[in-house]
């Protein structure tokens, strides 16, 4: 029976693994058939409830899951025999401060039963990444990678970059360590191969060569500089590239340059010699390129100061595509072996896994992860802890980055920690603040109006919790920004108050590595002056949350940065900071980035509706008649002004599709 709200790859785990076991099951903490199970919140210790549920445990491969009282979960573990593996739990001591907390913190388990153990491998990292559990070793920055895709969906395919879902017809190289890195390959490739970047009906309206032509970066096939045949040759010659044909483009260009100079045609011989020069940058801006390696990642960890830094290298068709930082949160007393076993199983559960992963440490699941792995990608995983050789070189080279990106980490949070102390002293917290919002709006006019809240924590920014607000009143006056404020307020934290569980994470615990940012703030930012200090101020009372802390940020006289006026509950005039205090210099910092953020998402809102077109509108018009409608017609304006007979002559569009079209933009006008 598969688990209730399992993730879809969950299910599909526990199905296959039914398939081939009939005995998989799944047992629950709740289950009225188990009348011996403790119930959550029945006052028996960890352990005794753990201890109830080993007689209805089977001895097969499986994963498993601790509850707290609240049901929410702590732990997620997988077992080859978890019968064996949860009575390690059910003994009386032994155990380390985190599996002692661990145990004495559950309330509850639930068990779900698969076939192998590399199947309880892949279903453990899909859990751990769906329920995030405070003891488990978590991959903290889950933001997925770059590509590059070359669109083949229009007949002058397309050379962009990509994230997401691979749901658009093309060719997909990657993935990237970082945006930057594709832009600056997606760049050398234009000089190299001259493909388009520009948005498809950028390229259907085009009457002229744009400026991407004149310097060389682009053949310019919408106006017909180049056939479509000889611009298709160049997307080929640039997939043959990408998938490490390198060598094989370069001797054609090289032929192809002597061959022109040769019969004198020294024009086409400069373009061919200009590509040769450009695919050399491509190649030497890679910063290492091993002999012998085709398609690997590189994983390095270490660890310092209670923390652990996974240094990721990404190797691609022979060519090094970058590298980035991952700083999991772990617990302090894990080493950095378990670590690292966690951290690459949890790290492929939705990217495509290369033939070869080198380690700088053996992980105590290498020969389990390989197989699942395999499993994942459908082709043999193999998974080295090289000794000797370029490999080892490769390793010892990102070991040495983890050191240095840690060591940065470290430095970076020390100075971070006095700063929150300063906040906390300046304006009179409790605590040092663990999480802090800031808010602002933009809009010109009152027109397209959005507000923004920026979060920062104990290690800088975090924009995985970043949210942007579309104005929705419809009795707001044009420009008040403080009804507005008052709006973005009130849903940021109505939904905290209402929504379970969002009213803050659980106390601190000491003996906790580290707290994770919590939901409720301890700090709220204003970017404003008085009036929006007492907006904010009567929302959180009207909904009781009383005891967060707001703070209006209004600049000085003649809007100086270093002569801000902060607006605290309590005083009757406001607060000035030195000019040189780090801690005015922390505001301004997080003032604007709120505002530089807030501006940001005005600018897309707005771009966004300025390049509507009103095709999209109607039903029935779909991307292949609004191209023949706007190829035919040259604008949605001179579409909207068509009769129905002018419009029944372009391709795809019946008598009926055509009055349709008539009596949109007619109806519209009257």
């Amino acid at each position: 029976m598969v688990l209730d709200g399992a993730p879809p790859r969950a299910d599909l785990v526990c199905m296959q693994a039914k398939d081939t076991n009939p005995s998989s099951q799944d047992v629950r903490a709740n289950d009225s058939a188990h009348d011996d199970v403790p119930a959550p919140g029945s006052g028996k210790s960890g352990l005794d409830i753990i201890a109830a549920y080993l007689e209805m445990l089977p001895a097969s491969p499986g994963v498993y899951r601790m509850l707290d009282r609240e049901g929410n979960v702590i732990y997620v573990g997988k077992a080859r025999n978890l019968k064996a593996r949860v009575s390690n739990y059910a003994r009386l001591g032994g155990h380390t401060n985190r599996i002692a907390r661990m145990i004495s913190g559950t309330a509850g388990m639930e068990f779900v039963t698969v076939g192998t153990e590399a199947e309880a491998l892949l279903l453990e990292a899909n859990l751990i990444k769906r329920f995030r559990p405070r003891f488990n070793v978590l991959l903290r920055d889950d933001k997925s990678f770059p590509y590059i895709l070359i669109a083949r969906d229009t007949h002058a395919p397309q050379i962009m970059k990509h994230r997401g879902a691979r749901n658009r017809k093309g060719d997909y190289f990657g993935p990237f360590a970082s945006a930057g890195a594709v832009d600056r390959t997606i760049n050398m490739l234009q000089r190299a191969f001259l493909l388009r970047s520009c948005s498809d009906s950028v390229y259907e309206s085009r009457t002229r060569p744009c400026l991407l032509h004149q310097i060389k970066r682009c053949a310019a096939p919408c106006t017909g500089e180049i056939s479509l045949e000889d611009y298709n040759k160049l997307v080929d010659e640039a997939v043959r590239f990408l998938r490490g044909e390198s060598q094989n483009v370069r001797r054609m260009y090289q032929r192809l340059m002597e061959e022109s100079a040769a019969e004198l045609e020294y024009e086409q011989a400069a373009k061919y010699r200009n590509r040769l020069w450009a695919l050399a940058h491509v190649t030497a801006d890679q910063s290492i390129n091993p002999e012998g390696i085709e398609e690997a990642d590189v994983f390095a960890a270490t660890q310092a100061g209670g923390q652990t830094c996974v240094q990721v290298f990404f190797f691609r068709t022979g060519q090094n595509w970058g590298n980035r930082a991952y700083f999991p949160r772990a617990d302090r007393s894990l080493p950095v072996e378990e670590v690292l076993d966690s951290f690459v199983a949890q790290f492929y559960d939705d990217k495509p896994v290369p033939r070869l992963i080198l380690l700088s440490h053996d992980v105590p699941n290498r020969t389990v992860l390989a197989e699942a792995l395999s499993t994942k990608a459908a082709l043999k995983v193999e998974i080295r802890v090289p000794q000797r050789g370029t490999k080892t070189g490769l390793v010892e080279h990102a070991l040495a980055n983890a050191g240095q990106a840690l060591g940065r980490k470290l430095a970076e949070g020390t100075s971070q920690r006095r700063l929150l102390e300063g906040v906390a002293e300046r304006f009179g917290l409790a605590a040092i603040p663990r999480r802090i919002d800031v808010f602002d709006n933009s809009h010109i006019q009152g027109a397209n109006a959005v507000g923004a809240m920026v979060v920062a924590g104990a290690e800088g920014f975090v924009k995985g919790h970043y949210r942007k607000f579309n104005i929705k009143s419809s009795t707001l006056t044009a420009g008040d920004d403080y009804a507005m404020m008052r709006e973005v307020l009130t849903r940021r934290f109505q939904r905290l108050v209402t929504e379970k569980g969002e009213a803050g994470a659980p106390p601190p615990d000491e003996d906790c590595e580290e707290e994770m940012l919590p939901n409720r703030p301890d700090l709220v930012l204003i970017d404003g002056g008085a009036g929006q200090f007492a907006v904010a101020r009567e929302v959180l009372a009207d909904l009781g949350l009383h005891e967060i802390c707001v703070v209006g940020v209004a600049k000085g006289p003649e809007r100086d940065a270093g002569r801000e006026h902060f607006y605290l509950a309590g005083r009757k005039k406001p607060l000035m900071l030195e000019p040189r205090d780090p801690v005015l210099y922390l505001v301004q910092r997080l003032r604007d980035e709120a505002h530089r953020f807030a501006i940001g998402t005005h600018r897309a809102k707005r771009a966004k509706a300025l390049s509507a077109n009103p095709l999209d509108e109607i039903g029935g018009i779909g991307p292949r008649r609004r191209r023949a409608l706007l190829k035919h017609f040259g604008s949605a304006k001179a579409v909207s002004r068509a009769g129905v007979e002018d419009l029944k002559v372009v391709d795809g569009i019946s008598a009926e599709m055509a009055q349709k079209i008539y009596d949109f933009f007619h109806e519209r006008g009257r």
